[in-house]
């Protein structure tokens, strides 16, 4: 495949990167929907044998390094996707000067994402009322609050809106922060004509509200930056654009955790935990399918960080207790740890190939959105409001109306 310019995606060029991306997502399903960390050997290791041989003998220690030497077919598919989920920046504005005392309150890579938000802010006609969707305290608004303009932030959590309302007051801004559950009913009466609605990384349902609900209550400009698509009350995503609703791609919640699985700003400490909680888990799975005589996954709930600092056969027994299994004999529990960190080398390794598809899927679901609002008469621009180190969900739409 040709390499595809990275331009910011409005019109036509929405609808087809659309089916090309829906077209690759269905053929390559069988690379990106099995989990390697719940499946001892994947589907697709058979029809690829010698990718399936080289990610194995890989190291944990060469699992977070892209593998650009391993055998076919990936280098073809990360190049396919690669080329599939370009994406252009959009265009900046300048941004009026705050007073400096104006993030104290925020940390510092929230409050670079928020300046990066507010940047690319480029409407054709000046907001005259913002309105800050799932606001918490209300940083963006108050960010992209200038002179005689207004700000509205809703937010459900009370002691959020009642630190909003202490902060605005402190920097003496106009500012309203309502106590509104946007999933309610009555959040319709909260959206008109004269509102820019604006989300940074609402999770899930959150924006997908916003979009139905600014699109019914004429809102004239809207701007979001999606975040966590797992996060629905549904069992099976919602298709939103005719075309999607067209497409047979369906997704679990499983699948929609794909595009978020990746962390990029997470310090040493944090993955080094995150490793002992993961071959701790694969240490115990590998336990119980020998209890069950069930060579099968069990789910097991989120555990307390504290579970870490058990020895690890306590942790596995206490862990059986909590899903009902009576573990008997005497498990060699040294072997049986050391075989959750080896598995967990694999498994990292064997994941590089289903990471591939995560940019891919996300686009795939920012553009159903993209297409939904031109549906609703909003002409929409699909681009990047910031470099992906500072936030991997950096993808935004802006939809202005005629």
């Amino acid at each position: 495949m040709p390499a595809r310019a990275a331009e910011v995606l409005q019109g036509e060029p929405l609808h087809s990167r659309f089916q090309a991306l829906n077209s690759f997502l269905l053929e390559h399903q069988g690379l990106w929907r099995p989990r390697p960390f719940t499946q001892l050997h994947l589907p697709w290791e058979r029809e690829h044998p010698a990718l399936s041989h080289w990610l194995r003998q890989r190291p944990l220690s060469e699992a977070d390094t892209p593998p650009e030497h391993a055998p076919a077919p990936y280098p073809q598919l990360a190049a396919q996707c690669q080329a599939l989920s370009a994406v252009g920046e959009l265009s900046t504005i300048e941004l009026a000067p705050v007073n400096p005392r104006l993030n104290v309150d925020v940390p510092g890579r929230k409050w670079q994402q928020i300046e990066a938000f507010a940047g690319r802010l480029d409407f054709a006609r000046q907001p005259t009322h913002w309105l800050d969707w799932c606001a918490g305290k209300g940083h963006l608004g108050r960010r992209l609050l200038g002179p005689a303009q207004q700000l509205t932030c809703l937010e459900h959590d009370p002691a959020l809106v009642l630190a909003g309302e202490q902060l605005s007051q402190h920097h003496r801004l106009p500012a309203e922060h309502r106590l509104q559950d946007v999933m309610a009913a009555d959040a319709a009466t909260q959206l008109g004509s004269q509102h820019t609605a604006v989300a940074l990384h609402a999770c899930g349902d959150l924006h997908v509200r916003l979009m139905q609900l600014a699109s019914a209550g004429g809102c004239r400009q809207l701007a979001i930056a999606p975040c966590c698509y797992n996060r629905i009350s549904a069992a099976h995503y919602q298709a939103l654009s005719t075309a999607a609703q067209a497409s047979t791609l369906s997704l679990s919640v499983d699948d929609l955790g794909l595009p978020l699985s990746e962390t990029v700003t997470a310090g040493n400490r944090v993955r080094r935990q995150r490793d002992a909680s993961m071959a701790r888990r694969l240490g115990f799975d590998l336990l119980q399918r020998e209890v069950r005589g069930c060579d099968s996954y069990l789910p097991t709930p989120s555990l307390p960080s504290h579970w870490l600092h058990k020895p690890f056969a306590q942790y596995c027994q206490d862990l059986a207790e909590l899903k009902g299994l009576q573990v008997t004999g005497a498990p060699d529990w040294a072997a049986l740890e050391q075989a959750g960190w080896a598995r967990l080398a694999r498994v990292r390794n064997l994941e590089q190939v289903r990471n591939l598809f995560r940019r891919p899927l996300e686009l795939w679901l920012v553009l159903d959105r993209a297409l939904y609002l031109g549906e609703q008469g909003f002409k929409v621009r699909l681009g990047s409001f910031c470099p992906y180190p500072l936030t991997p969900r950096n993808l935004m739409l802006l939809a202005e109306r005629g």
